[in-house]
């Protein structure tokens, strides 16, 4: 389909480009890789009246650490996040997420601000960042603010992003030394997940002293599965992880629609989250 007509933008700084998104309201959109935006324009499920292109904005791209945390600027793109060593090294969740989105072709496009802010619950990346308490930085007509992921997320396809706001970095505690694992259902490769379970695992003396577990597309917005992750505290063997991960569609409202039942996708929650913590515990 042919996208509505729109007016467009490029910037050269952040400073241009919120003063852009500011004076466009709510009828502006940032675009950098287009990988989420674009399907929307084309399928007329968006009616911007100015795109403001940030993609090329100098200095935005890139890793780096300040003392524990790992700060990835929003522009960067898939492949880049995939193959950073820092990334690697401090959130190898997310690595191993990024490489399960759509294809190489996307993911050179593809940015990881872009994905996170359509918010998109059946997204791969939304999930990790809440499972690893990330916090997104953004930067509006009134300065510069820090959001926590579980406060980012707000609705189906809304982020807490304000007109005139844009998502400059996201900012990791460093996982060095926890276990990790990405575990995807879907029908072909390229596909989004029917359901996917981010899951982190601290272990202490042989037990779980701590798990952090995101489902993705079990509901409107990224969520975590609290009564799974309260369920694993101190077990220490596969069994027990295999009935606390039973809990994992516990408050979870997942969808219906021509790809599975509300019902089958529960049903994946619980085993994948099981496959998930095992991977990620070194127990499997």
């Amino acid at each position: 389909m042919i996208p509505p007509a729109f007016d467009y933008v490029r910037p050269g700084t952040v400073e241009e480009a919120v003063r852009a998104l500011a004076d466009g309201g709510e009828e502006a959109k940032a675009l950098a890789g287009g990988q989420s935006l674009l399907p929307l324009l084309r399928l007329r499920m968006a009616f911007p009246d100015l795109v403001v292109d940030v993609g090329r904005i100098p200095g935005l791209r890139g890793t780096r650490m300040e003392g524990d945390t790992l700060v990835i600027g929003a522009p960067t793109t898939h492949h880049d996040v995939l193959r950073d060593p820092l990334v690697r090294r401090h959130a190898g969740l997310l690595a191993a997420a990024t490489a399960t989105v759509a294809d190489p072709a996307v993911r050179h496009r593809s940015t990881l601000g872009g994905s996170l802010a359509h918010a998109d619950p059946a997204g791969d990346l939304p999930a990790v960042i809440l499972a690893s308490e990330a916090e997104l930085v953004a930067v509006g007509p009134r300065g510069r603010r820090a959001i926590p992921a579980r406060e980012f997320f707000v609705d189906y396809l809304k982020s807490a992003l304000e007109p005139g706001e844009l998502l400059v970095e996201v900012r990791m505690p460093s996982a060095e030394g926890w276990g990790f694992h990405y575990e995807k259902f879907r029908r072909t490769a390229q596909a989004y997940a029917i359901v996917g379970v981010a899951a982190l695992v601290r272990r202490d003396d042989g037990h779980i002293a701590e798990a952090r577990v995101g489902p993705t597309n079990m509901g409107g917005t990224p969520l975590r599965a609290s009564a799974t992750e309260a369920a694993l505290s101190g077990v220490g063997d596969a069994p027990s992880v295999t009935r606390a991960a039973e809990a994992a569609a516990a408050g979870t409202r997942p969808a219906r629609d021509a790809s599975a039942s509300p019902e089958y996708r529960a049903h994946l929650a619980r085993v994948l989250t099981g496959r998930a913590v095992l991977a990620a515990a070194g127990m499997g």
